[in-house]
């Protein structure tokens, strides 16, 4: 596992859980204040996408886990 595609697993994982938690009909209906993390994740990945700089990233690289070949380089 690259950091690139820890942070689209973890970007997905944490948006899906909180549209469950957050939307009425789920069967893990919990708050509609869940939606909001779905809001800053999307705000997040917006601003990576501009400046490139992810926190995500950060920590991941400090773990040790591997960069690997850019995607858009293939």
């Amino acid at each position: 596992m690259t950091v690139d595609r820890l942070i689209r697993i973890f970007a997905g994982t944490f948006i899906l859980l909180s549209l469950a938690l957050g939307i009425e009909g789920s069967p893990l209906f919990v708050s509609r204040w869940a939606l909001a993390f779905t809001a800053f994740v999307g705000a997040n990945l917006l601003q990576f996408g501009f400046t490139n700089a992810c926190p995500l990233g950060w920590i991941l690289k400090k773990l040790g886990v591997p960069e690997g070949p850019s995607v858009c380089a293939r």
